[in-house]
Protein backbone atom coordinates (compact mmCIF):
# COMPACT_ATOMS: atom_id res chain seq x y z
CA UNK A 1 0.00 0.00 0.00
CA UNK A 2 1.01 3.49 -0.75
CA UNK A 3 1.50 5.78 1.95
CA UNK A 4 1.48 9.44 1.84
CA UNK A 5 4.21 11.89 3.22
CA UNK A 6 4.43 14.08 6.63
CA UNK A 7 4.14 16.96 3.95
CA UNK A 8 1.23 15.75 2.26
CA UNK A 9 -0.87 14.90 4.96
CA UNK A 10 -0.05 18.46 6.55
CA UNK A 11 -0.93 19.89 3.81
CA UNK A 12 -4.31 18.28 3.85
CA UNK A 13 -4.83 19.03 7.33
CA UNK A 14 -3.94 22.99 6.41
CA UNK A 15 -6.28 23.27 3.58
CA UNK A 16 -9.13 21.84 5.68
CA UNK A 17 -8.28 24.15 8.62
CA UNK A 18 -7.29 27.22 7.16
CA UNK A 19 -7.73 26.83 3.45
CA UNK A 20 -11.08 27.26 2.62
CA UNK A 21 -11.41 31.48 2.60
CA UNK A 22 -8.15 31.98 0.77
CA UNK A 23 -9.07 29.21 -1.73
CA UNK A 24 -12.12 31.12 -2.25
CA UNK A 25 -10.49 34.44 -2.26
CA UNK A 26 -8.38 33.32 -5.13
CA UNK A 27 -10.81 31.60 -7.08
CA UNK A 28 -13.27 34.67 -6.86
CA UNK A 29 -10.09 36.97 -8.06
CA UNK A 30 -9.37 34.21 -11.00
CA UNK A 31 -13.28 34.28 -12.23
CA UNK A 32 -13.34 38.34 -12.26
CA UNK A 33 -10.23 38.62 -13.86
CA UNK A 34 -11.18 36.28 -16.49
CA UNK A 35 -14.59 37.88 -17.07
CA UNK A 36 -12.66 41.19 -17.42
CA UNK A 37 -10.43 39.39 -20.13
CA UNK A 38 -13.15 38.64 -22.44
CA UNK A 39 -15.64 36.24 -20.91
CA UNK A 40 -13.74 33.22 -20.06
CA UNK A 41 -15.54 31.13 -17.61
CA UNK A 42 -14.37 31.02 -13.78
CA UNK A 43 -15.32 27.45 -13.70
CA UNK A 44 -13.62 25.04 -16.04
CA UNK A 45 -16.21 22.59 -17.92
CA UNK A 46 -17.15 21.10 -21.13
CA UNK A 47 -18.43 23.16 -23.79
CA UNK A 48 -21.92 22.21 -24.45
CA UNK A 49 -22.77 19.78 -27.14
CA UNK A 50 -24.67 22.12 -29.01
CA UNK A 51 -22.09 24.05 -29.13
CA UNK A 52 -19.80 21.29 -30.93
CA UNK A 53 -19.84 19.95 -34.20
CA UNK A 54 -22.05 16.94 -35.04
CA UNK A 55 -19.36 14.81 -35.03
CA UNK A 56 -18.04 15.97 -31.57
CA UNK A 57 -21.26 15.39 -29.86
CA UNK A 58 -20.91 12.08 -28.86
CA UNK A 59 -17.38 12.11 -27.76
CA UNK A 60 -16.33 12.56 -24.51
CA UNK A 61 -14.96 10.82 -20.91
CA UNK A 62 -17.84 10.15 -18.58
CA UNK A 63 -16.67 10.05 -14.76
CA UNK A 64 -17.99 6.60 -13.84
CA UNK A 65 -16.33 6.94 -10.41
CA UNK A 66 -16.05 3.51 -8.33
CA UNK A 67 -17.69 1.63 -11.74
CA UNK A 68 -16.15 -1.78 -11.55
CA UNK A 69 -14.50 -2.44 -14.81
CA UNK A 70 -14.65 -5.99 -16.53
CA UNK A 71 -11.71 -7.73 -15.60
CA UNK A 72 -12.39 -10.72 -17.96
CA UNK A 73 -12.26 -8.56 -20.82
CA UNK A 74 -9.41 -10.18 -23.28
CA UNK A 75 -6.88 -8.35 -25.11
CA UNK A 76 -3.49 -9.21 -26.67
CA UNK A 77 -0.09 -7.75 -25.58
CA UNK A 78 2.53 -6.24 -27.45
CA UNK A 79 4.14 -9.96 -28.15
CA UNK A 80 0.64 -11.12 -29.60
CA UNK A 81 -0.27 -13.34 -26.37
CA UNK A 82 -3.96 -13.22 -25.03
CA UNK A 83 -4.30 -11.78 -21.96
CA UNK A 84 -7.01 -10.44 -20.05
CA UNK A 85 -7.30 -7.68 -17.91
CA UNK A 86 -7.15 -9.41 -14.54
CA UNK A 87 -3.62 -10.22 -15.26
CA UNK A 88 -2.76 -6.36 -14.44
CA UNK A 89 -4.73 -5.90 -11.33
CA UNK A 90 -4.60 -7.43 -7.94
CA UNK A 91 -1.76 -5.85 -6.07
CA UNK A 92 -1.24 -2.54 -7.13
CA UNK A 93 -3.28 0.57 -8.39
CA UNK A 94 -3.25 1.02 -12.27
CA UNK A 95 -2.89 4.38 -14.65
CA UNK A 96 -5.02 3.51 -17.84
CA UNK A 97 -4.53 5.22 -20.93
CA UNK A 98 -7.14 5.03 -23.92
CA UNK A 99 -5.36 6.19 -27.22
CA UNK A 100 -4.44 4.61 -30.43
CA UNK A 101 -1.09 4.03 -31.55
CA UNK A 102 -1.48 5.62 -35.22
CA UNK A 103 -2.67 8.62 -33.71
CA UNK A 104 -1.54 11.69 -35.83
CA UNK A 105 -2.15 14.10 -32.92
CA UNK A 106 -2.87 14.27 -28.75
CA UNK A 107 -2.75 10.29 -28.25
CA UNK A 108 1.59 10.66 -28.41
CA UNK A 109 1.48 14.13 -26.43
CA UNK A 110 -1.00 12.31 -23.84
CA UNK A 111 1.54 9.87 -23.75
CA UNK A 112 4.51 12.08 -23.37
CA UNK A 113 2.83 14.32 -20.17
CA UNK A 114 1.98 10.84 -18.89
CA UNK A 115 5.22 9.33 -18.86
CA UNK A 116 6.75 12.94 -18.03
CA UNK A 117 4.88 13.04 -14.56
CA UNK A 118 5.95 9.06 -13.81
CA UNK A 119 9.18 10.14 -14.16
CA UNK A 120 8.62 13.03 -12.11
CA UNK A 121 7.13 11.11 -9.02
CA UNK A 122 9.08 9.74 -6.39
CA UNK A 123 6.86 6.21 -7.10
CA UNK A 124 8.41 3.91 -9.30
CA UNK A 125 6.43 1.93 -11.94
CA UNK A 126 6.28 -1.83 -11.30
CA UNK A 127 6.47 -1.32 -7.62
CA UNK A 128 3.88 1.06 -6.25
CA UNK A 129 1.90 1.14 -10.00
CA UNK A 130 1.36 -0.81 -13.11
CA UNK A 131 -0.07 0.92 -16.38
CA UNK A 132 -1.81 -0.89 -19.13
CA UNK A 133 -2.40 1.01 -22.36
CA UNK A 134 -4.93 0.44 -24.43
CA UNK A 135 -5.44 0.82 -28.74
CA UNK A 136 -9.61 1.74 -29.15
CA UNK A 137 -8.50 0.92 -33.23
CA UNK A 138 -9.74 -2.48 -33.72
CA UNK A 139 -6.87 -2.56 -36.99
CA UNK A 140 -4.23 -1.83 -34.72
CA UNK A 141 -1.52 -4.87 -34.41
CA UNK A 142 0.84 -6.09 -31.59
CA UNK A 143 3.58 -4.96 -33.99
CA UNK A 144 2.38 -1.51 -33.04
CA UNK A 145 1.76 -1.71 -29.46
CA UNK A 146 5.14 -3.61 -29.06
CA UNK A 147 7.10 -0.46 -30.98
CA UNK A 148 5.40 1.99 -28.85
CA UNK A 149 6.54 0.10 -25.59
CA UNK A 150 9.52 -0.04 -26.55
CA UNK A 151 9.53 4.28 -26.81
CA UNK A 152 7.97 4.61 -23.96
CA UNK A 153 9.88 2.09 -21.47
CA UNK A 154 13.03 3.45 -22.87
CA UNK A 155 12.45 7.14 -22.44
CA UNK A 156 11.12 6.08 -18.50
CA UNK A 157 14.34 4.80 -18.05
CA UNK A 158 13.95 2.77 -15.09
CA UNK A 159 14.59 -0.74 -14.41
CA UNK A 160 11.15 -3.01 -14.60
CA UNK A 161 9.34 -0.72 -16.49
CA UNK A 162 9.01 -3.26 -19.52
CA UNK A 163 7.22 -5.96 -17.09
CA UNK A 164 4.73 -3.24 -15.68
CA UNK A 165 4.05 -0.90 -18.82
CA UNK A 166 1.49 -3.29 -21.06
CA UNK A 167 0.50 -1.96 -24.23
CA UNK A 168 -2.20 -4.08 -25.40
CA UNK A 169 -4.99 -4.19 -28.55
CA UNK A 170 -7.95 -5.78 -29.36
CA UNK A 171 -11.31 -6.93 -31.17
CA UNK A 172 -14.09 -4.66 -31.13
CA UNK A 173 -15.97 -6.45 -28.89
CA UNK A 174 -13.26 -6.08 -25.94
CA UNK A 175 -12.86 -2.53 -26.84
CA UNK A 176 -16.37 -1.39 -26.18
CA UNK A 177 -16.63 -3.01 -22.82
CA UNK A 178 -13.79 -1.39 -21.87
CA UNK A 179 -14.64 2.15 -23.04
CA UNK A 180 -18.05 1.87 -21.74
CA UNK A 181 -16.83 1.07 -18.28
CA UNK A 182 -14.60 3.72 -17.66
CA UNK A 183 -16.97 6.15 -19.78
CA UNK A 184 -14.87 7.05 -22.89
CA UNK A 185 -16.72 8.06 -25.56
CA UNK A 186 -15.40 7.74 -29.11
CA UNK A 187 -16.11 8.22 -33.27
CA UNK A 188 -14.37 7.22 -35.91
CA UNK A 189 -14.62 9.47 -38.96
CA UNK A 190 -14.42 7.49 -42.20
CA UNK A 191 -14.09 10.58 -44.52
CA UNK A 192 -11.09 11.62 -42.63
CA UNK A 193 -10.05 8.06 -41.63
CA UNK A 194 -9.62 9.52 -38.32
CA UNK A 195 -10.91 8.93 -34.53
CA UNK A 196 -12.60 11.58 -33.01
CA UNK A 197 -12.32 11.35 -28.63
CA UNK A 198 -11.06 13.36 -26.16
CA UNK A 199 -7.63 13.02 -24.38
CA UNK A 200 -7.36 11.73 -20.57
CA UNK A 201 -6.21 8.97 -18.31
CA UNK A 202 -7.80 7.03 -15.35
CA UNK A 203 -6.29 5.67 -12.06
CA UNK A 204 -8.19 2.46 -11.16
CA UNK A 205 -8.03 0.43 -7.65
CA UNK A 206 -5.89 -2.90 -7.45
CA UNK A 207 -9.54 -4.37 -7.59
CA UNK A 208 -10.47 -2.62 -10.86
CA UNK A 209 -12.72 0.30 -9.66
CA UNK A 210 -11.98 3.73 -11.17
CA UNK A 211 -11.15 6.13 -9.00
CA UNK A 212 -9.84 9.29 -10.58
CA UNK A 213 -9.89 10.73 -13.88
CA UNK A 214 -7.33 13.25 -15.21
CA UNK A 215 -8.24 15.21 -18.18
CA UNK A 216 -6.25 16.74 -21.16
CA UNK A 217 -2.24 16.09 -22.13
CA UNK A 218 -0.44 17.24 -18.72
CA UNK A 219 -0.99 15.46 -15.35
CA UNK A 220 0.82 17.07 -12.57
CA UNK A 221 3.10 14.19 -11.37
CA UNK A 222 2.10 15.42 -7.30
CA UNK A 223 -1.82 15.08 -8.05
CA UNK A 224 -1.13 11.76 -9.84
CA UNK A 225 0.68 10.41 -6.98
CA UNK A 226 -1.82 11.33 -5.09
CA UNK A 227 -4.45 9.89 -6.89
CA UNK A 228 -2.45 6.49 -7.22
CA UNK A 229 -2.13 6.59 -2.77
CA UNK A 230 -5.64 6.92 -2.35
CA UNK A 231 -6.19 3.92 -5.32
CA UNK A 232 -3.69 1.95 -3.13
CA UNK A 233 -6.37 2.02 0.17
CA UNK A 234 -9.32 1.62 -2.33
CA UNK A 235 -10.54 5.26 -2.09
CA UNK A 236 -12.33 6.34 -4.84
CA UNK A 237 -11.89 10.43 -5.80
CA UNK A 238 -14.79 12.69 -6.13
CA UNK A 239 -15.89 14.56 -9.76
CA UNK A 240 -13.53 16.81 -11.77
CA UNK A 241 -14.49 19.63 -13.91
CA UNK A 242 -13.47 18.51 -17.47
CA UNK A 243 -11.54 20.51 -19.36
CA UNK A 244 -11.38 17.94 -22.90
CA UNK A 245 -9.12 18.28 -25.89
CA UNK A 246 -10.25 17.07 -28.73
CA UNK A 247 -8.11 14.89 -30.78
CA UNK A 248 -8.87 15.47 -33.67
CA UNK A 249 -9.01 18.20 -36.58
CA UNK A 250 -11.77 19.85 -37.77
CA UNK A 251 -12.67 23.42 -39.38
CA UNK A 252 -16.42 24.13 -39.60
CA UNK A 253 -15.70 26.77 -42.42
CA UNK A 254 -14.57 24.65 -44.66
CA UNK A 255 -15.80 21.13 -43.73
CA UNK A 256 -11.85 19.66 -42.49
CA UNK A 257 -11.08 18.91 -38.92
CA UNK A 258 -7.72 21.26 -38.58
CA UNK A 259 -8.33 24.24 -35.41
CA UNK A 260 -10.60 22.70 -32.67
CA UNK A 261 -6.80 21.66 -30.74
CA UNK A 262 -5.29 24.58 -31.61
CA UNK A 263 -8.25 26.47 -30.21
CA UNK A 264 -8.19 24.65 -27.01
CA UNK A 265 -4.16 25.16 -26.95
CA UNK A 266 -5.19 28.89 -27.17
CA UNK A 267 -7.65 28.35 -24.58
CA UNK A 268 -5.33 26.95 -22.18
CA UNK A 269 -2.89 29.48 -22.60
CA UNK A 270 -5.39 32.24 -22.32
CA UNK A 271 -6.54 30.43 -18.81
CA UNK A 272 -2.73 30.10 -17.56
CA UNK A 273 -2.13 33.29 -17.65
CA UNK A 274 -5.36 34.69 -16.30
CA UNK A 275 -4.38 32.33 -13.67
CA UNK A 276 -0.95 33.64 -13.15
CA UNK A 277 -2.34 37.15 -13.38
CA UNK A 278 -4.72 36.46 -10.88
CA UNK A 279 -2.81 34.95 -8.50
CA UNK A 280 -0.53 37.83 -8.50
CA UNK A 281 -3.13 40.09 -8.03
CA UNK A 282 -4.13 38.10 -5.00
CA UNK A 283 -0.53 38.61 -3.32
CA UNK A 284 -0.16 41.75 -4.52
CA UNK A 285 -3.81 42.84 -2.06
CA UNK A 286 -2.31 39.90 0.62
CA UNK A 287 1.38 41.89 1.10
CA UNK A 288 1.15 44.66 3.78
CA UNK A 289 2.62 47.99 2.70
CA UNK A 290 5.33 49.94 4.26
CA UNK A 291 4.68 52.49 7.13
CA UNK A 292 5.42 56.12 5.78
CA UNK A 293 6.95 58.27 8.13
Amino acid sequence: MLMTTKFEKCAWDWQRRKGRRPVRTVLAALAMTAALAGGVPGRAQAPPASQLPPAFRDVGIDQKLNQQIPLDIPFRDENGNIVALRDFFDKRPVILALVYYECPMLCTTSLNGLEQSMKEMKLDLGKDYDVVTVSFDPTETPALARAKKAVYTGLYGRPGAADAWHFLTGDQDSIDRLTKAVGFRYHYDSNIKQFIHATGIMVLTPEGKVARYFYGIQYPAGNLRLGLVEASEGKIGTPVDAILLYCCEYDPQTGKYSLIIARALQIGAAVTALCLGGLMLVMFKSTPGRVRT
